[in-house]
C-alpha cells in the first residue's frame, strides 16, 4: 500500500483519504488481506492449513481440498469480517479510522463517511474495538525494571444533570461511587497500559487483577486508596496521598492520571453516552491507541489492529 502511495505522488504519510482511494479497487484490497494472512504469499485453508487450494475468482472464494466440512473460504473467514455482508472497502477504511482519530469516531460519523446506516457503522465499530484489545502474556515492570502505576477513575454522568430520584440514590451511595462504573488501570512509566472494568474497589477483586498484570518484584506507585489492597509480600508499595499532593519525590500516579484525562476526553466528547456493559470495549479501544502511541498512521493500521 505505502509503494502504491508513493508511486501515486504522494511523497508524504499516508492518509485516510489515500486509504479511501486505495482500497476503493478490490484487487487492492485482496492483495493487501493475502499479505496479512499469508506472508509467505502461500494461502493456507484456515480450517486444516492445508496449502492445496483452489481460488474461485468469480466467487471470490477458496476451495480446499481436503475432506471436512468447511471446504470454501474467504479473505474474511476467521477474521473480525467474518459473516458479514459488508466488502472490505468499507470495512479497511472504518479500521483506518478507528485507529488513527485520537479522539475516537462516532457510529454517526461513520455512517456519514462510508455510507453505512448508522446501525451498521456501530456494528462495524464494535467488532474492530473487539480486535483492538490487548491480549498478551507479558507483565508490567519486574525487578529492577520500570515503575508501575496503579490507579482506578469512575466512569458516569454529572449528579447535576440526574433525575431526582437516581440522584437521591447517587448520593447516599456516597461522593464519586453511586451510579458510576469504576475502571482500573495499571500503567508502566514509558511502556504500556492495561485496563480493567470492575464492580468494586475492593481487595478481593483488585488483588487479582494486579497479580494478573503485574510481574512480582516491581514497584507499585498509587494513590491513598493502594493501601487497601496493597501487597507487600510480593511488590514494594510506595504511596502518595493526594489529600496532601499529587507527586511526592519521584511517586505519583500522574501518567495513569493523564491515561484518564485521554479516555474522559474520548468519552465525553465523541461518544457522549456509553452503556456500562460496553464500557470495557471503550476503554480498550483508548489502550490500544495509548500502546501504540509512537507508532504513525500507517504502521499502526498494519501493525497494530490488523
Amino acid at each position: 500500500m505505502y509503494a502504491w502511495i508513493m508511486d501515486n505522488g504522494n511523497a508524504g504519510k499516508p492518509s485516510l483519504h489515500d486509504a479511501v482511494i486505495y482500497f476503493a479497487d478490490y484487487q487492492h484490497c485482496h492483495d493487501f488481506m493475502v499479505s496479512l494472512r499469508w506472508p509467505d504469499g502461500k494461502v493456507k485453508c484456515p480450517q486444516c492449513g492445508a496449502e492445496k487450494v483452489c481460488y474461485l475468482a468469480k466467487n471470490r472464494v477458496w476451495k480446499c481440498y481436503a475432506p471436512h466440512p468447511k471446504p470454501r473460504f474467504t479473505l474474511k473467514t476467521g477474521t473480525i469480517f467474518e459473516d458479514s455482508p459488508i466488502g472490505l472497502e468499507k470495512w479497511l477504511p472504518a479500521v483506518w479510522m478507528l485507529l488513527n482519530c485520537k479522539n475516537g469516531i462516532s457510529s454517526w460519523e461513520l455512517h456519514r463517511a462510508l455510507g453505512v446506516t448508522q446501525k451498521t457503522a456501530w456494528f462495524m465499530l464494535h467488532r474492530i474495538r473487539l480486535a483492538m484489545k490487548s491480549q498478551t502474556f507479558n507483565k508490567l515492570g519486574g525487578p529492577g525494571g520500570g515503575v508501575v502505576e496503579v490507579d482506578e477513575t469512575f466512569i458516569g454522568g454529572k449528579t447535576k444533570n440526574m433525575h431526582p430520584a437516581r440522584k437521591r440514590k447517587v448520593q447516599a451511595a456516597g461522593r464519586n461511587i453511586g451510579g458510576k462504573a469504576i475502571v482500573m488501570g495499571m500503567l508502566e512509566r514509558n511502556g504500556t497500559v492495561r485496563t480493567a472494568v470492575i464492580e468494586e474497589r475492593t481487595k478481593k477483586v483488585m488483588q487479582p487483577i494486579v497479580q494478573e498484570n503485574v510481574e512480582p518484584g516491581s514497584t507499585v506507585h498509587s494513590d491513598e486508596w493502594g493501601s487497601n489492597w496493597r501487597m507487600d509480600d510480593q511488590f514494594t508499595h510506595q504511596l502518595v496521598n493526594h489529600l496532601e499532593s499529587y507527586v511526592a519525590d519521584n511517586v505519583h500516579t500522574n501518567c495513569m492520571e493523564n491515561f484518564w484525562s485521554l479516555l474522559k476526553r474520548c468519552l465525553n466528547g465523541t461518544y457522549i453516552a456509553v452503556e456500562p456493559y460496553h464500557l470495557f470495549r471503550y476503554v480498550d479501544e483508548e489502550a490500544f491507541r495509548y500502546n501504540n502511541r509512537d507508532m504513525d498512521d500507517m504502521h499502526r493500521f498494519v501493525f497494530g489492529g490488523m
